[in-house]
């Protein structure tokens, strides 16, 4: 058993702390990889030993967690007001920790640079590790900026830049898929596949999250962090081990060699922003009119990026990283479209199907289609589905983000030269959005997006 951890929360009172984080900690707290965790939450806003015991045992009750581990940290978990960007208050917190701590920066990102600043000026203990929300920047700049100040403070090994979609169950099941499957993995390439697409479609509006969301907007929220991450896990060659050295060798390599199409924002990029419309019977405001919301910002709420990975793996292939909110329909995969075969023998009636891989996010499934002839007439082509479901795992997502921190596993966390490099590959398009040189586009809340983004959505 390892020693006790303190986690130390900053933005603890925020809805990413109750909904996402605590959660995640009580699966982690109740599984058989469990550490004795002591918790420190801290925000601005004042909050009694009861009010922050209850919010704590609220989130613990929406996973249904409990057992010993779980009892002692409800029972020794304390609230501590103050500013966080106060060297006093962050060496009063330090000083209460009854373990080797983890800061947890469930913050934007200038905040947790400015509180970074703030720890160079605090006596840190032995062991201090640093969990980073993303994203970890704003910019290749500001990446670069706070890679720099973390490295003063802690070792990279003791550096956390989490992406909790890489805690997926299916995303984890993608490695195995490719590097342990005799299927796939021949035929992981070029000659075989026709192109790939990963969408993050929700339903969902804004849900009262414009002081992050209007800032951030569809590309900086999604394609820039999470779709990122799976197009490297999709693209990576085999590392020769799953540890946390060759493993994000791999991806890191992989992302280094990913650009936009054609290297120009104008053609590889489209955007958009929902308007009033109604989803499921729930009527939504414009994005524009929605509580919050600044219109001077142009916000996208759809984005979608053409890039290449200049790799002979995958040398003409296009991939297409797109998520947007309140679309009429939830599709969260990865998609595989596999190239037609290069003759069909005569006296074979119909036009095979595509033959397709889905890997699908939320919930977790995976689907083969392949063509296959068969049916009343057994010379005319069709195609048949295999399908399967994945079980959840033990641990939530970000159960697993905190499982590698706890236990100094970086396996799922992202090393700080890839941090830089995602935004490397997204700053152009930020840049020409912001210059108003790529349209912003309108689509009805509830439909599917602009109608001449249909192709996209097929």
């Amino acid at each position: 058993m390892t020693d006790k951890r303190t986690l130390i929360v900053f933005g603890a009172t925020g809805d990413l702390s109750a909904r996402l984080l605590l959660p995640g900690l009580g699966t982690f707290l109740q599984s058989g990889r469990a550490v004795p965790v002591q918790l420190i939450g801290t925000g601005r806003s004042a909050r009694s030993h009861k009010q922050w015991v209850d919010t704590v045992t609220s989130s613990f009750a929406s996973q249904d967690v409990k057992g010993p581990e779980v009892d002692a940290t409800l029972a020794s978990t304390v609230f501590m007001q103050g500013d966080p960007k106060d060297p006093k208050h962050l060496q009063e917190m330090l000083d209460a920790a009854e373990g080797e701590p983890v800061l947890y920066f469930a913050l934007p990102p200038q905040i947790a640079s400015d509180i970074c600043d703030a720890l160079q000026h605090v006596k840190l203990p032995e062991g201090t590790t640093l969990a980073f929300e993303k994203p970890f920047g704003t910019d290749v700049a500001s990446a670069e900026a706070l890679n720099e100040t973390v490295l003063k403070i802690v070792p990279e090994e003791r550096v956390h830049r989490t992406d909790h979609f890489l805690g997926r169950t299916t995303v984890l099941n993608i490695i195995g898929l490719r590097f342990a499957n005799r299927l796939f993995e021949p035929i992981w390439n070029a000659e075989n596949i026709e192109k790939v697409d990963i969408f993050y479609d929700e339903t969902l509006g804004l849900e009262n999250r414009a002081q992050y969301y209007d800032e951030a907007g569809a590309l900086v929220d999604m394609i820039q962090s999470h779709l990122l991450q799976i197009l490297g896990l999709v693209t990576m060659d085999a590392p020769s081990a799953i540890d946390a050295v060759e493993f994000r060798s791999s991806l890191a390599r992989a992302l280094r060699s990913t650009r936009l199409k054609g290297d120009d924002p104008l053609i590889a990029s489209r955007r958009a922003r929902y308007t009033a419309g109604s989803i499921d019977g729930k009527d939504l405001p414009s994005y524009a009119d929605e509580d919050g919301v600044v219109e001077q910002r142009q916000t996208e709420t759809l984005a979608e990026i053409s890039v290449e990975v200049d790799t002979a793996r995958w040398a003409g292939v296009p991939f297409t990283l797109r998520s947007g909110k309140a679309l009429g329909a939830s599709r969260k995969e990865v998609l595989i479209t596999f190239k037609p075969v290069t003759r069909l023998p005569s006296g074979l009636a119909g036009r095979p199907k595509a033959d397709t891989l889905r890997i699908v996010l939320n919930p977790d499934e995976i689907e083969l289609s392949v063509s296959a002839n068969g049916g009343g007439n057994p010379f005319e082509m069709g195609q048949i589905t295999l399908k399967s479901s994945f079980s959840d795992g033990e641990l939530t997502p970000y159960g697993e983000v905190l499982n590698g921190i706890f236990h100094d596993d970086p396996l799922l966390s992202i090393r700080g030269d890839v941090a830089e490099r995602c935004w490397e590959i997204v700053g152009p398009v930020v840049d020409a959005w912001k210059a108003g040189e790529v349209p912003l586009e309108d689509y009805r809340a509830g439909s599917r997006g602009p109608a001449d983004w249909e192709s996209s959505a097929v």
